[in-house]
Parts: structure tokens; sequence; C-alpha cells
């Protein structure tokens, strides 16, 4: 696992230090490179990132919670120092494998987590919705910018009027294997179209596009693959825990109506939060309020009653008022 993720290296984007790094081994035998972030003893949340990211991607996320949270963050298979699995080592239940296999790695035998997924890491959780580990690791969980199924249909990267068009243009752009290239402007702007809202800074759009020009684009095309013929929504309705969801308002990839729709069919939905004028890169680009729901979670979900602080228990008391409140508005 010695190859280097891409990414910056100075500013609230950088990756902080580990307290530990480990190896996972997945069921099939992949290896996964896993980190350990904040305090042995405290709330833990595990983060999945999404497609052609990184657990760089959770920097600003994991350095807001990791002063007083155990904050566990994996490379995806293929991504990030995780080797690339062989072709059939791509799909919906090799992603729930893995998940699976970091809770058992990197918790106590006694011990529950928060998760937290983006994307493909989002979707990771869904496909693992039916595993009894689960069901005994998790105790809430939050979805960023997301969806469940339909993809190459919903997506918006290129808007055209023919749904069959627009279809085939978005299997193109998620079976393509072809380079990146060097993190140019000109790169960065179509980085930044595809997948920022129009507020994103040139600190953001620079982060995200170091994270994914580094990912391979032959594994970049294989989950693409899988993204293309994407179909959880069957498996959706066993994801029996509290979960919330959130989304940007300009996400071109996983547009609002898939949170909308994941949200109404959710067992435990929380509610669904839209944060106006982002786009798909939610924890970079809004990382407080992913960080914030995350915490809400924690102190509402898993803090022992009694032991969270006077803050903490708001919040925590504050969740399910505004949930309601979300859903009877997008009902």
């Amino acid at each position: 696992m010695s190859r280097r993720p891409g990414h910056v290296t100075t500013g609230p984007y950088a990756p902080p230090v580990p307290r530990t790094t480990l190896t996972v081994t997945s069921a099939d035998g992949a290896r996964l490179h896993a980190e350990v972030h904040g305090p042995k003893d405290a709330p833990a949340v595990v983060l999945a990132h999404g497609w052609t990211c990184s657990t760089a991607f959770w920097a600003p996320v994991v350095r807001d919670l990791a002063a007083e949270h155990k904050v566990v963050v994996y490379d995806q298979r293929g991504h990030g120092r995780s080797p690339a699995a062989g072709p059939a080592g791509h799909s919906t239940h090799a992603l729930a494998d893995d998940l699976v296999a970091v809770l058992d790695a990197t918790l106590r035998p006694d011990e529950r987590a928060v998760l937290g997924g983006h994307s493909m890491g989002g979707m990771t959780i869904m496909a693992a919705a039916g595993r009894p580990q689960l069901r005994e690791r998790a105790a809430a969980a939050l979805l960023c910018s997301t969806g469940m199924a339909d993809l190459p249909a919903e997506s918006r990267v290129f808007p055209l009027r023919s749904p069959q068009g627009r279809r085939r243009a978005h299997r193109l752009m998620l079976h393509s294997r072809a380079p990146l290239g060097p993190v140019s402007p000109l790169a960065k702007r179509a980085l930044k179209y595809a997948t920022m809202g129009p507020g994103a800074t040139a600190e953001q759009i620079e982060a995200c596009a170091r994270i994914v020009h580094a990912c391979p684009p032959v594994v970049r095309a294989r989950w693409g693959r899988v993204l293309a013929g994407l179909e959880l929504t069957g498996g959706v309705g066993g994801l029996e825990l509290p979960t919330a969801v959130l989304a940007g308002t300009a996400d071109r990839l996983t547009p609002l109506v898939q949170a909308r729709r994941l949200a109404s069919v959710l067992p435990d939905c929380l509610g669904l939060t839209e944060l106006p004028g982002r786009g798909h890169m939610t924890p970079v680009e809004d990382p407080g309020a992913v960080a914030g729901l995350l915490r809400e979670l924690v102190g509402d979900h898993l803090r022992p009653a009694g032991t969270g602080t006077g803050s903490a228990q708001a919040a925590a008391a504050e969740v399910p008022r505004s949930a309601r409140q979300k859903k009877e508005k997008t009902a």
C-alpha cells in the first residue's frame, strides 16, 4: 500500500495525521487502508467516501470531529491507498463486505458507531442494510449526496432534453477510462461544473481536483459501471436505523430528486437537510453542516444518557423536531 493518494498538503482541506493506520482484509481478500483519528474511547464515527475519492476527502470533517470523537475513515477498494480489485471485485455486495470488515476491525466487540457515507459511500451503507453486522454495529447513519437507482437517467451533468440522450451521455461519462490529465485551470473548471456548487471556493475546488485526478482511470471506470447500473431500491427498506439525509440543491451528479426519494422510503428517516447552492461535494463544500449532523446523531443515538455536553444534548433534542418539520414540508 505504498501508493500515496493525491491531496492538498496545507490548509483546512489537508488530511490530518491519524492516530493509527491499519490494513483491513475484506471477505474476498481485498485489502483496505483504514485510519483512526481522535481519542480511542470517544464516541465512534465511521465515514465512507464516494466514487473517485479517498480518505483525504473527509479531511475537513475529520478535523471538526476528531477532538471529541473516534473517527474512522477508509479507502474504498482501488481508491487512495487501497489496492485495486480484479474485475469481479466491483459490486455493491463488495462495498457492503468492505464496510462490515472495517467495522469489525476498528470497533471493539461492544462498540457501536454512527456511520456517514458520501455518494458511493452512502450507497455502501444502503448495500449493507440487510447485514446483521450492520444492525449490531451501527447506531445511526448520515447519507450525503447519494442515490439508490437511476443515476444515468436523473443526473444533470449533461442537461439534454431527450431522456434517451441524457441517459446515454451519463453512461458514457460513468464508463469512461479516459485519463483526466493534470490538475489544470480547465480541468478545475470542468470539475466545478460537474460536481460543485456555484459558491465553491478555489481552495475547495483544488482539494477536490487533486483527489479526483489521483483515482486511476480503470478504477474510475469499473466503479462507474457499478453506479450506472445501480439498483438499491429494494434493499433500502432494510436500513432499519435512524438515518438522516443531506443534499446540495445544486447537485448535478445525484440531484435533489434522488435525496427526496431516498428520504421518502427510508424506514426511520430523521429528515432531509437541503443545503442551498451546494453541489455534490458536500463534505468539502459545507463540512460544518456535515460534521454538525454527525455530531447530532452521536448526541441523540450513541452517547449514553446524561454524558453529553449541554449543547450536544440540546442539538440532539432538536433533531427529531426539525426532521419532522422537514418531512412535512417535502411530503
